[in-house]
């Protein structure tokens, strides 16, 4: 038979046409997404958004009934302790009567015991510092001599400044309780024959210096006693509530490291939990879900001059951390799936997905860390569908 050039391309035809149908009946490798696992230290962290405020926030009140003059401060302003921030005339109603003058004998009782426990509250801190105070330099004799690790003397130094803020604290609420009992010596004497006092008007004034954070009635008008008119605090002062799920609640501790992000300014800011709220409430999700919420609040232990840009009632987002380990083995949460009790992964193999069974030690949003099944530097497919299967090709997207 002769060779011709027609027949070697039927020929050519016919083997093109056979590989052709091989290639379209054969399976064709399963597009996959993977990742790598790695080696390093897993953090599990409790995500949610919170606030600022100011940690001691004084409303300033009228203390009788009267008509209040125009408030000239906005918030912003600053206020000295004693000044006049306010005024309230008498109102065209009678109020000098025997039962107000009783009230505000009882008030300044009230007032008077008021400042005995402040100044035991007051006492109670600086006993607190004074402890910190000698503990930090224990601390700092030992670490000159080698016989105590750095850490501890950072914490002693860390103790040592949450005791001065809570003495600061302490004396601002003592500073608030002795105006008040003055405000009522004052409100009494003019119920006295021999009160050298206007009786045309009443001047309300700061209990503490600060900032005015909110002016609350600002118009001139008719007010009860107790209506308040400003709120007053130190803005730097701060500190950070977090509602969370009860469930999350259980396993945060006071001490917990905290990492404050997106507040708005560059890098994160460090925090320390200070109080886990005991009562829990009732709050309705975004969802319509109705969920058992814990306070937890936060102290931003970062130094000041990275935070000053932060005021009172700012969103934050803060990551609590309930469990760490270090060289732990790391894997993409998306890549476990279950199997009954039992967690898995998808191992890529020679071009082919494996089975591995893994040992979950704990799961934190995008990562999960395991204690047996796979090694750093595996590769595993993440989000595995419906079409993986053991052993079936796959080809990495």
């Amino acid at each position: 038979m002769r060779i011709t050039l027609g027949r070697v391309l039927a020929v050519l035809g016919i083997l093109a046409a056979l590989a052709l149908g091989v290639w379209s009946v054969m399976p064709q490798p399963v597009p996959v997404e993977t990742a790598t696992v790695t080696r390093g230290r897993f953090v599990a962290t409790v995500d949610e958004d919170g606030k600022t405020r100011v940690r001691e926030r004084y409303v300033v009140a009228a203390p009788l009934p009267g008509r209040l003059t125009r408030v000239r401060l906005k918030a912003g302003d600053s206020v000295k302790a004693d000044e006049v921030i306010a005024t309230t005339m008498p109102s065209p109603v009678p109020f000098l009567d025997e039962r107000s003058r009783r009230e505000a004998e009882e008030r300044l009782g009230a007032a008077e015991a008021l400042r005995e426990r402040t100044r035991a509250v007051v006492e109670g801190a600086r006993a607190q510092m004074t402890q910190a105070r000698n503990d930090l330099d224990r601390a700092r004799t030992l670490s000159q001599r080698d016989v105590q690790t750095k850490q501890a003397l950072e914490r002693a130094e860390l103790a040592m400044r949450l005791a001065e803020r809570d003495l600061r604290a302490a004396e601002f609420q003592d500073h608030g309780a002795e105006h008040e009992v003055d405000q009522a010596k004052a409100l009494l004497a003019r119920y006295r024959d021999d009160s050298n006092l206007p009786l045309d008007r009443w001047n309300i004034a700061a209990p503490v210096s600060g900032l005015v954070l909110r002016v609350l009635q600002e118009s001139e008008t008719i007010v009860q006693p107790g209506t308040p008119i400003l709120e007053i605090g130190d803005p730097l002062d701060l500190e950070i509530i977090v509602d969370v799920l009860s469930t999350d609640a259980v396993e945060i501790h006071p001490g917990a490291a905290v990492a404050i992000e997106h507040w708005g300014g560059p890098g994160v800011l460090a925090g320390q939990v200070r109080r886990v709220e005991p009562a829990a409430f009732t709050k309705i999700s975004t969802l319509g879900v109705e969920e058992q919420r814990v306070n937890v609040l936060i102290d931003v232990v970062s130094p000041a001059k990275a935070w000053a840009g932060l005021g009172d009632g700012y969103q934050v987002d803060a990551r609590i951390a309930v469990f760490s380990r270090d060289d732990a083995t790391i894997v993409p949460a998306g890549a476990l799936f279950r199997t009954g009790e039992n967690w898995n992964v998808y191992v890529v193999s020679e071009g082919r997905a494996r089975v591995r069974a893994v040992t979950l030690l704990r799961q934190s949003g995008r990562f999960a860390a395991v204690s047996a099944g796979v090694q750093p530097g595996d590769v595993v497919i993440v989000y595995p569908g419906d079409r993986i299967e053991p052993g079936v090709r796959v080809e990495v997207r």
